[in-house]
C-alpha cells in the first residue's frame, strides 16, 4: 500500500461516514447517545487526543491516567449508591463490565465446579456472553405477562451452584426496572453474589428519582447488591468506550484481576480484560463528567424526561399501537393490526431509525427507542411521521414469507442472495422488513446461526490501494 496525503484520507474518511447512521441529531434511537449540549464534543475529542497515546497497561508510568481511572470511578459511586469501602474498575464497555462481574464470581467462589448464574430471560444478551466465554452455566428465568420477573422465580433458580444472580435496572428491550431489593435480598440469603447491569439506562435513574419519579431503590444503597456496572458512553454522555464496574468491597474485586509472572518478561497483571489500553476514551470521559456535572446531568435527565414523556403520548395516541410501560429513557411499544418491520422501514423512510425487536416465546415483536436529550425538540415531528408511517404500513400490509422458507434457503449464501444482499462492504436493503420478518420466523438458534453467517460474509478483506 502506497501511502497518500493526509488530506486525501481525510476526505476519504469523509465519504465513507456519508454512509452511516446520524449520530447526532436525535433521529437514531439506538446505538449512539446525543446530549445536544454545545462544545460538549469539541472537549471531549481534544481531551481524548491528549490521552490518546497514553497506555493503561502500567499505572505507575501514567500516573496521569491512574487519577482519571480513580476519579470516574468515585463518580460513578457517587451516583450509584456507594460507600467507603466502595471499588471499581474502568472498562471499555457494558459486556467487559459483564464479563468481569461474572469472573469475579466465579473466580471468588473456586470450590464450585461447575458455576452457574441466573437471571431474568430480559437480561442484557451479554451477559450470556459473558456465561460463554467463562463456562458458566446459565439458569433463565421466565417473565410474565407484564414483562416482569417475580423474584419468588429468582429465589427459586438459586441453586447450591450459583455463583452469581443478575437483574437489570433498567432493561434494556423495554426499559424496566427489576426489583432489585428482593431478588438481592434472596441471593444474600442463599449467600451468593448479585449484581445489577445499570449499563444501559443506570447513570439517569438516579437523576430522573431527584427530578421526583418513583424510581425504586435499584444499586450499592441496596444490602444484597454486590456490584454494579454503568456505560459512561451511554447516558454519561461520553464519547464510546468506557463503564465502570463497581464493587461493594475490595475482597469482592480481587478475583476480577489476572496476574501472572511464571514468564521472562513483565509480571502482568491486569484488572480488566485488556492489557494495552489507550487513555484517550477514559480522558474523554473524564472531562465530559467534569464539565457536565451534577447540575448538568439533572438538567439533561429533564429534558430527556420531557421527550419520553411526548414519545409516549405520540405512541399511545395511534390507534393500532400499544405502548409498553415507561419506567426509564425508554418508549418500546407493540401493535394489535400493523406489521412492525414494515413500520420501521417507513420510519426509515422518513429519516426516522427504530431498533425493531423479535418475538421472544410468547413476548411479541416491539419497537425501541433509546431517548436521549437531543429528541426533545424533534417530538412533535416524529409524533406526525409516526402516524404517518403507521397509515402506509397499514396499507402496505405484512410481508409474507414463503412456506417452507428456511429449507429452500440451505445456506446464508443462499438467504443473502435471494434478498439482494452482497458481501463485503456492500449495504444492506434500504427496506429491512423482508429480513426482519425472516429473522423473526426464525428460532432463536437458527437466528443465531443466520446472523453469524452473515456477518462473517459482511466482513471480507478489501483490496486496499
Amino acid at each position: 500500500m502506497k501511502g497518500i496525503p493526509a488530506q486525501q484520507v481525510l476526505a476519504e474518511l469523509a465519504e465513507l461516514r456519508k454512509g452511516d447512521l446520524p449520530t447526532h441529531g436525535g433521529r437514531l434511537f439506538a446505538y449512539v447517545y446525543d446530549p445536544a449540549v454545545p462544545g460538549l464534543d469539541e472537549l471531549a475529542a481534544a481531551a481524548y487526543a491528549s490521552s490518546a497515546h497514553v497506555n493503561g497497561l502500567d499505572p505507575t508510568a501514567f500516573p496521569s491516567l491512574l487519577r482519571m481511572e480513580n476519579d470516574l470511578v468515585g463518580m460513578a459511586a457517587a451516583v450509584l449508591g456507594g460507600g467507603p469501602q466502595t471499588v471499581g474498575s474502568v472498562t471499555s464497555g457494558g459486556t467487559e463490565s459483564l464479563i468481569l462481574a461474572v469472573k469475579a464470581a466465579r473466580d471468588g467462589a473456586p470450590h464450585i465446579a461447575e458455576p452457574r448464574l441466573v437471571m431474568p430471560v430480559t437480561a442484557h444478551a451479554a451477559l450470556a456472553k459473558a456465561a460463554a466465554y467463562l463456562r458458566v452455566a446459565l439458569d433463565v428465568v421466565p417473565v410474565g405477562a407484564d414483562l416482569r420477573v417475580d423474584p419468588a422465580d429468582v429465589a427459586a433458580a438459586i441453586g447450591p451452584s450459583t455463583v452469581l444472580v443478575v437483574c437489570s435496572a433498567p432493561s434494556y428491550a423495554h426499559g424496566l426496572i427489576d426489583p432489585v431489593e428482593p431478588i438481592a435480598a434472596a441471593a444474600a440469603a442463599a449467600g451468593v453474589r448479585c449484581h445489577v447491569d445499570a449499563c444501559f439506562g443506570g447513570w439517569t435513574l438516579p437523576f430522573l428519582r431527584r427530578l421526583g419519579e418513583p424510581v425504586p431503590a435499584f444499586d450499592l444503597s441496596v444490602p444484597g447488591v454486590t456490584s454494579i456496572s454503568v456505560d459512561l458512553h451511554k447516558y454519561a454522555y461520553a464519547p464510546k468506550g468506557v463503564s465502570v464496574l463497581l464493587h461493594r468491597d475490595e475482597a469482592l474485586r480481587l478475583p476480577q484481576y489476572f496476574g501472572y509472572a511464571d514468564w521472562p518478561g513483565y509480571t502482568m497483571v491486569n484488572p480488566v480484560i485488556s492489557s494495552t489500553r489507550s487513555g484517550g476514551p477514559i480522558a474523554a470521559a473524564w472531562a465530559t463528567l467534569r464539565h457536565l456535572g451534577d447540575d448538568g446531568y439533572l438538567a439533561l435527565a429533564d429534558t430527556t424526561r420531557t421527550a419520553v414523556r411526548g414519545l409516549a403520548a405520540a405512541v399511545s395516541a395511534v390507534d393500532g399501537l400499544r405502548l409498553l410501560p415507561v419506567e426509564s429513557t425508554v418508549v418500546a411499544f407493540q401493535s394489535t393490526d400493523v406489521d412492525l418491520f414494515v413500520l420501521a422501514d417507513e420510519l426509515a423512510a422518513r429519516g426516522w431509525h427504530t431498533q425493531p425487536q423479535f418475538r421472544h416465546g410468547d413476548i411479541a415483536p416491539s419497537v425501541h427507542l433509546t431517548v436521549t436529550a437531543a429528541v426533545a425538540p424533534r417530538v412533535e415531528e416524529f409524533a406526525a411521521d409516526l402516524a404517518a408511517s403507521v397509515a402506509a404500513a397499514r396499507a402496505l400490509g405484512p410481508v409474507e414469507l414463503p412456506d417452507g422458507i428456511f429449507e429452500l434457503l440451505g445456506s446464508v449464501e443462499s438467504v443473502a442472495a435471494a434478498l439482494g444482499v452482497g458481501a463485503g462492504d456492500s449495504v444492506l436493503p434500504e427496506r429491512m422488513a423482508v429480513i426482519n420478518t425472516l429473522l423473526n420466523a426464525a428460532p432463536p438458534a437458527v437466528r443465531e446461526q443466520l446472523l453469524v453467517a452473515f456477518l462473517s460474509l459482511l466482513q471480507r478483506p478489501t483490496g486496499v490501494g
